[in-house]
């Protein structure tokens, strides 16, 4: 193997081994469904996605439908990891661009999701996909980066990349999100 070669199968392996650990944190964990609100509660953005990453709390289903998930979090990031398979692809035999577009929305509003104090959320406003080049089934995984540009009282901005291990783009994506108060509920009426 060459230099480069190495490099990417290095990349791809520590990738791998990265997934599936936390793929066994997740699975042993709370599984895929929806947080109750009292497990969420008093908690920052960063905490809540960290519980995710942990276990503690559930993951989406749609990330085991699409196969994805997250694997790393911090302050204003979020990296989500993806296998493109053909139950992703586009009658002409790439991935279909609704894929790429989830994996980066994911990525892109769960990094705006960790700055968020607790009582505060935010909706997606606008999400700006571009896609750079086609993912076949040669690539067996692709990493979508998000990062926050922007985090303030009412607008949040983010972008995001979506990488393979050997560094290939293939899309990147930005979005705008409203930031809010999150209303509490009173005992005996709906939130």
């Amino acid at each position: 193997m060459n230099t480069t070669t190495d490099t990417r199968h290095n990349a791809l392996e520590a990738w791998l081994a990265q997934e599936h650990a936390v793929r066994a944190r997740i699975d042993a964990g709370a599984g895929p469904g929806v947080a109750r609100p009292e497990q969420v509660a008093g908690k920052t953005g960063l905490q809540v996605m960290q519980a995710l990453l942990s276990g503690e709390l559930p993951y989406a289903h749609m990330a085991k439908t699409l196969d994805f998930l997250l694997v790393e979090i911090g302050p204003g990031l979020a990296i989500f990891q993806g296998t493109p398979g053909v139950q992703h692809m586009n009658p002409l035999g790439t991935v279909h661009g609704g894929w790429f577009a989830t994996l980066l929305d994911s990525a892109l509003g769960c990094a705006v999701h960790t700055m968020m104090p607790p009582g505060r959320g935010y909706t997606t406003a606008d999400l700006s996909v571009k896609l750079v080049k086609a993912i076949t089934p040669k690539v067996q995984r692709v990493r979508a980066i998000g990062k926050v540009l922007h985090c303030g009282r009412q607008l949040a901005t983010a972008e995001a990349q979506l990488v393979g291990p050997d560094g290939t783009l293939y899309a990147h994506a930005s979005t705008t999100c409203l930031v809010f108060d999150i209303p509490s509920s009173t005992p005996g009426t709906r939130p």
